[in-house]
């Protein structure tokens, strides 16, 4: 008789033959033995679908869909259709995960009945460097306890991170939730992440890292900067789904925060010439959520109207031309701490740049404040 499946692992396969045998170990041997391991080729042009074949062979868990080439939301809604499993989970190609992840996640979900499970994980860098566990991902009474999330929102602001947890089949499927088919890769956990946490109302998170997350990988999809728009595709898919549920009212303001959070890291990613395409939409946006009420409580306004992140929001065609002082003054200022210990002359030297970059921002700010005033003179007539 088959024994019932307990976690289906989906694994999205695309070009990465040199990272493949080591993310397919650590699933083959998983302590959880009840698993099935569905890879998704996404047409890749390398020997990816070889070796995967190769590992089939030996391990009848191994299930593949090979198809063509339809980007990263394509092939994991593919593989949630196949899944049997209690709960699902994602490893991404070129990660790897410990041995007994699946089973310790498994338990703990089992014994609280949760619609979600998620742990921490560690960046790893290759043989460069040592792996370095990411330990601050969830705030201390978040950790070990079941808890709702729409009453804990600092979860929505969280990195997604999807791969570092498990999620009950069931429960997605009947909440509808999936990833947007678009081509590409870039950004598509964003949206999956924030669906989850919107209609999750058990969740549970371990303070444990399983998963080894490559960050030398130079063919990450996170570094392609080509596709544009794909935050806006991302929210708008968000937008739709909180309004299908009737929770754009509990949730909107939440929504448009993490919306803008991924609007600023796009002005960043992006090259001057695309940024300044992009921040057309960055301009609708916020003049939208303005005028639909969803500012009043965003979290982009703690620290006042002005701050960097509102004025990249409000101003973005400005933001983007003094882009490059506030990398230069961000990679400076960790420094400031040394130059309380020793003042020397190139330290001297740095707290003047920074001096001068906040003169700057200074300056950028009573640059907002002028058009600010021009644009009410003008709404007046």
């Amino acid at each position: 008789m088959k024994s019932r499946v307990k976690v289906s692992v989906l694994v999205p396969i695309y070009n990465v033959e040199k990272f493949l045998p080591e993310c397919l170990d650590s699933l083959v041997n998983q302590t959880l033995k009840e698993i099935e391991i569905i890879c998704i080729n996404d047409g890749s042009k390398d020997n990816s679908l070889k070796i995967i074949k190769d590992y089939a062979k030996n391990d009848k868990r191994i299930v593949i869909i090979d198809k063509k080439n339809s980007g990263y939301g394509d092939s994991i809604n593919q593989g949630l259709k196949k899944a049997t499993g209690e709960y699902v989970g994602i490893v991404e190609s070129d990660d790897f995960i410990d041995k007994d992840a699946f089973l310790e996640l498994y338990r703990i979900a089992e014994k609280y009945d949760v619609e979600v499970i998620k742990s921490n994980f560690y960046e790893y860098y290759g043989e460069t460097k040592k792996d370095s566990a990411v330990s601050d991902m969830f705030l201390p009474d978040q950790i070990g306890r079941v808890i709702d999330p729409r009453k804990h929102r600092e979860i929505f602001y969280q990195p997604p991170c999807i791969w570092a947890a498990i999620y009950k089949n069931s429960f997605l499927k009947e909440n509808g939730i999936n990833f947007l088919p678009t081509p590409g890769a870039a950004y598509q956990d964003a949206g999956f992440n924030f669906k989850v946490w919107s209609v999750a109302r058990k969740a549970y998170f371990v303070k444990k890292a399983f998963l080894h997350y490559r960050q030398d990988n130079a063919n990450s999809s996170v570094k392609d900067a080509s596709k544009i728009y794909c935050v806006k595709d991302e929210y708008d898919s968000v937008e739709k789904f909180l309004e299908e549920k009737g929770l754009m009212d509990e949730l909107g303001s939440v929504a448009f925060t993490c919306r803008f959070g991924g609007y600023i890291w796009n002005l960043h990613r992006l090259n001057r010439k695309a940024a300044l395409k992009f921040s057309s939409v960055v301009k609708a946006d916020y003049k939208r959520a303005k005028e639909g009420g969803y500012l009043d409580s965003a979290k982009l306004d703690e620290v006042g109207k002005h701050n960097s992140k509102m004025f990249a929001i409000r101003y973005p065609k400005i933001y983007i031309l003094f882009r490059p002082l506030h990398d230069l003054r961000n990679k400076i200022r960790p420094s400031v701490s040394k130059v309380v210990k020793a003042i020397s002359p190139r330290y001297r030297q740095r707290l003047k740049t920074i001096d001068a970059l906040d003169r700057l921002r200074v300056a950028q700010e009573e640059l907002a404040s002028k058009i600010e005033n021009i644009e009410k003179r003008n709404n007046k007539k």
